[in-house]
């Protein structure tokens, strides 16, 4: 058994699951709900989500989208309407058979994703080509009964946006799937500083009704990947399944293409597995709750002038944008610097009289350079300097994440062209091989690897001809196929 470091937390370099499942509670990001699978959002890990909601959602109005609200209960007749669709989803769904006492008519599924519904609404709104594009999101909860629950990664019920847009035609769809397949790429490197290999997945591992799926996949720091935004193009299958039609500019009658694209709390999960290390969480700085944490040094009456001094700062560095915090807690500094470590907050400035007397602070990052002892070396810095300089300082730390997270990522992968080589890359990241494209063939793979194709990387050099890393059949893709066991 992996022995806890002082805050009970098991190493993450012993133990990664262990790690993170004591990690979350112990940084009071969240804790398990009462129904199995569910989750209970505490404070701290629901002001992360706030910060990713309000970000995300700015991108998207900057977009031209719209936010609306859609219903939680779907009768189960709109999903079967969608052959592949309900197929994808029927072993995830939750059904409810009573309402009021009484069994009802038509069973109604609780929200697994809202393709169906907002179909169903899309066909009563859209009759003209001058209706369209439709460029609606909603932000909701959703429910997939889930397994193997994990807060955070999976659960029963979880947070997402879904964005749900028509257009009149494929080309303009197309258009919009990539355009938000690009707004989530950025958001995870310049919010969540995670560099995401991005691509097109491969017909197997495609979004139940779908005709093309986008997805982001981070490397985690076991070398597994995680899924982290997704965008489709659904062609014109839920049009035709929800006669969503339009009378074009020749007054013909035409289906709408339509497109689909999600972003969850599982992002949060991205963000503890690709930064955290064995003191705890690490937070980039755009989605910490607290980005400067100030702590005043001294017992008593010396104590008082820091404080004062502390609020100051505080304020004025709140004044520059800069979320900070005084952490005046009748508590030892050690143990007030082992706190926020746990929860991750990129810097930490402490004040006390010799300090205050000298016009200075010292600045500790919670990534950088370490004593021997592993403790966060501090670096003195003049009042003025450190608030006037505290944006610029906080976007370093962010790129500096971005590229530790980069080289941890590029250590691990590699590219196959033998079995040998593609069984041991996938044992600790990301294998980039040639594969032709048979779900048969992938099933075969994960069976003998655990591994599933992530996605064909769409940064790959097209190679044109080839031969599958496994059945040795014809390539199909002309560009590799990012493949790794998965979250």
């Amino acid at each position: 058994m992996a022995k806890k470091n002082q805050l009970g937390v098991t190493p993450l370099s012993e133990d990664v699951s262990a790690w993170y499942n004591e990690l979350v509670f112990k940084a009071e990001l969240a804790d398990r709900g009462p129904a199995k699978g569910t989750m209970v959002i505490r404070p701290y890990g629901y002001r992360i989500w706030e910060l990713l909601q309000s970000q995300l959602d700015q991108r998207f109005k900057d977009t031209g989208h719209v936010n609306a609200s859609f219903p939680l209960l779907i009768p189960m007749s709109y999903l079967q309407r969608e052959a592949d669709h309900v197929e994808g989803f029927a072993p995830e769904l939750a059904v409810v058979t009573h309402g009021g006492g009484k069994e009802l008519d038509e069973p109604l599924v609780v929200r697994p994703t809202s393709e169906t519904v907002i179909g169903e609404m899309y066909s009563r709104w859209i009759s003209s080509y001058r209706d369209l594009p439709v460029l609606i999101n909603a932000w909701n909860n959703v429910v997939r009964w889930e397994l193997r629950p994990r807060i955070f990664l999976r659960t029963t019920e979880f947070l997402w946006q879904e964005g749900h847009t028509a257009h009149a035609d494929e080309d303009e769809a197309m258009e919009e799937t990539l355009r938000m397949f690009d707004v989530y790429v950025e958001f995870a490197l310049n919010v969540a500083a995670i560099p995401m290999v991005k691509g097109e997945k491969t017909p197997g591992e495609r979004f139940a009704g779908a005709v093309r799926t986008f997805t982001i996949e981070g490397m985690m720091q076991d070398g597994k990947a995680l899924q982290s935004g997704t965008s489709h193009y659904l062609g014109q299958n839920f049009a035709k399944a929800f006669d969503i039609t339009f009378q074009d500019e020749n007054n013909e009658i035409q289906h709408v293409h339509t497109t689909s694209w999600g972003m969850s709390t599982r992002m949060i999960g991205a963000v503890i597995l690709a930064h955290g290390d064995d003191a705890g969480l690490v937070l980039p700085p755009r989605l910490a709750p607290i980005q400067i944490v100030i702590v005043p040094i001294g017992r008593g009456e010396q104590a008082e002038a820091p404080l004062a001094k502390c609020r100051e700062l505080a304020a004025r560095l709140e004044g520059l944008g800069v979320r900070a915090h005084v952490d005046d807690r009748d508590a030892s500094p050690g143990f007030k610097f082992n706190d926020w470590e746990l929860k991750g907050v990129p810097l930490r400035v402490e004040l006390g009289p010799r300090d205050l007397e000298a016009g200075h602070v010292l600045v500790a990052q919670r990534v950088g350079e370490r004593d021997d002892k592993g403790r966060p070396v501090k670096e003195t810095v003049g009042f003025e300097e450190f608030v006037t300089g505290a944006p610029e300082r906080l976007d370093a730390y962010h790129d500096q994440l971005v590229a530790r997270a980069t080289a941890f990522r590029d250590e691990r992968s590699g590219v196959a062209d033998d079995w040998d080589t593609f069984t041991a890359l996938v044992g600790r990241g990301f294998a980039y091989a040639l594969h032709c494209g048979e779900p048969a063939c992938e099933d075969d793979i994960k069976a003998e690897t655990s591994a599933t194709p992530r996605c064909i990387d769409t940064e790959a050099a097209f190679e044109g001809e080839g031969t599958c890393i496994r059945c040795d059949r014809p390539s199909v893709y002309g560009r590799r196929v990012a493949f790794a066991r998965a979250y």
